[in-house]
């Protein structure tokens, strides 16, 4: 099987984020492992308007009508799992990142996500929120998280100093996420094999 290919989506575009030195440490936490290659995907890179696809992205990206909607698909359609990275934002993920979710729909399904949030309690109600929305588009989250606290890993909230519990905790993350990538791929690839 060829490595797999793993988004580390910066769900944040708001000036001065927070999230943009999170993302870095998550992907040089991710360097050098064997079964993946783990890549930046910033938002910021994807500056979608708010949903304005008329048809639901459920219906078939087929019917996907916006050229700023087929870029997202085709980039997305590339990964086998993701990385989200998110801020808490009033007791839920960004709006930039779940608007930039609701585009699609196949591009996400039977594939693997793994989270890691920040905020003022660590943003763990942004990955909960993150869960039920994964789970609707049929995308398998892992157990394992991160979550960072504006309080304890950063100094003065804003230079990046996280606790050393968090590298041993993205390890799991990682290896819990690749194993579930792997499996959702041969789901797609048996989807896609036809019936005798």
């Amino acid at each position: 099987m060829s490595a797999l290919k793993i988004a580390v989506i910066l769900g944040s575009t708001r000036p001065g984020r927070n999230g943009a030195v999170v993302a870095d440490w998550v992907l040089a936490q991710a360097a050098g492992r064997a079964a993946a290659r783990y890549e930046l995907l910033d938002l910021a890179d994807y500056p979608l308007p708010h949903l304005d696809e008329p048809v639901s992205a459920k219906a078939g990206s087929d019917l996907y009508s916006k050229e700023h909607t087929k870029a997202w698909a085709a980039k997305i359609a590339e990964y086998d799992a993701f990385v989200f990275v998110t801020p808490e934002y009033n007791h839920s993920t960004s709006g930039v990142l779940k608007n930039a979710i609701d585009f699609l729909y196949a591009e996400w399904t039977n594939k693997a996500a793994g989270f890691v949030s920040y905020g003022g309690v660590g943003g763990a109600r942004a990955i909960e929120h993150l869960r039920g929305v994964m789970s609707e588009l049929q995308v398998a989250h892992v157990q394992q998280q991160l979550s960072f606290s504006l309080f304890t890993d950063f100094e003065n909230f804003a230079d990046f100093k996280p606790a050393g519990m968090h590298t041993g905790a993205a390890q799991l993350l990682f290896e819990q996420l690749e194993s579930w990538a792997g499996a959702m791929r041969a789901v797609r690839e048996a989807a896609l094999t036809p019936v005798a």
